[in-house]
């Protein structure tokens, strides 16, 4: 696997982000579309309007099977990134800490994860600007 960094750390499943929303938007606009030509032709509305409720169902649920997973995977890694914290330093992570930050920090290795945690409080880093100051990266091959 090739080595992680703030370039190549993203992760697309190909599946998901490419194939599922592609299909997903194209049936929305064909059941959109369908719907309009059934209110012209007058015939058919019933089915035209359960097709379109029947898409935005899956549309929804598409989208919750995305941000479910990724809260609870936010959730381990304040926790893991609070007892890594805590090893290191023996005091748990900033308060003023905000989710993403704590993620972007997960990035940092050892050495620098101190240090980068003090100055994202006090200059209130952005998270890509956390990623973006890490010098050894550590990569992060389980995500979702």
């Amino acid at each position: 696997m090739e080595n992680q960094t703030y370039k190549t750390h993203v992760r697309m499943d190909p599946l998901y982000h490419y194939v599922l929303t592609v299909l997903l938007l194209a049936t929305l606009v064909v059941s959109i579309i369908n719907l309009v030509r059934s209110l012209n032709a007058e015939e058919n509305v019933l089915q035209a309007v359960l097709l379109l409720l029947m898409t935005v169902a899956i549309v929804i649920i598409a989208i919750l099977v995305r941000i479910y997973p990724l809260k609870s995977q936010d959730r381990a890694i304040r926790a893991e990134e609070n007892l890594r914290h805590f090893v290191l330093t023996g005091k748990l992570l900033d308060s003023n800490l905000s989710n993403g930050q704590i993620i972007a920090l997960r990035f940092a290795d050892e050495q620098e994860y101190p240090t980068l945690c003090e100055r994202a409080v006090k200059e209130n880093l952005k998270p890509k600007e956390i990623k973006q100051a890490i010098v050894n990266w550590k990569a992060d091959n389980n995500r979702v």
